[in-house]
C-alpha cells in the first residue's frame, strides 16, 4: 500500500474520468451519497448540479461534503476529499465548467452540445475548497 501525497491525489483524481461519490447530509442528519461528474480548478473540486436535487438541498442545509474517488480494478487505489461547498450561479462561470467537465466525461466532440445543456437557469455550480485530501495506492499490496 502507498499512501499518496496531495499532489498524488489530485493528479489520481483527474487521470481519467472516474465518477466521483459524494457524501452529504441530509436536514434530518442521515447520510445521503450520489455519483458526480467533476473537475478541478487547482485543488478545488467543481460539480453541477440541478437547484432542487438532494445534492443541493442538502449542502444549503450543511455545506460539507466528502468525495470519494476509486479506482475499482487491481491493485486498487482511492482519494477521499473533504471540504465546504460554495454555490455559484454565475451564468459565464456555469457555462464554462459544465463544459469543462463535459469534455473530461463526454469527449470534446460532445462537450459544447453538454455544457450547453447543463448552463441553464436552474442548474448550479458547486464549489468545493479543499479541508483534507488523502488517498492510497496498491491496496492489494502487488
Amino acid at each position: 500500500m502507498k499512501k499518496l501525497s496531495r499532489a498524488e491525489c489530485l493528479s489520481f483524481m483527474m487521470a481519467r474520468p472516474r465518477t466521483g461519490k459524494i457524501a452529504t447530509v441530509k436536514p434530518d442528519g442521515r447520510p445521503h451519497v450520489a455519483p458526480i461528474w467533476f473537475a478541478l480548478d487547482g485543488d478545488e473540486l467543481l460539480f453541477t448540479t440541478w437547484h432542487t436535487t438532494a445534492k443541493a438541498v442538502n449542502l444549503r442545509h450543511n455545506p460539507q461534503i466528502s468525495l470519494c474517488v476509486d479506482d475499482e480494478a487491481p491493485p486498487f487505489g482511492f482519494v477521499k476529499y473533504d471540504g465546504a461547498a460554495r454555490f455559484s450561479d454565475d451564468p459565464e462561470a456555469l457555462r464554462h465548467w459544465a463544459t469543462v467537465i463535459a469534455a473530461r466525461y463526454m469527449g470534446e466532440e460532445q462537450a459544447e452540445a453538454f455544457g450547453n445543456r447543463n448552463a441553464v437557469p436552474g442548474e448550479l455550480l458547486i464549489r468545493v475548497t479543499p479541508a483534507s485530501i488523502h488517498g492510497q495506492t496498491n491496496i492489494a499490496g502487488w
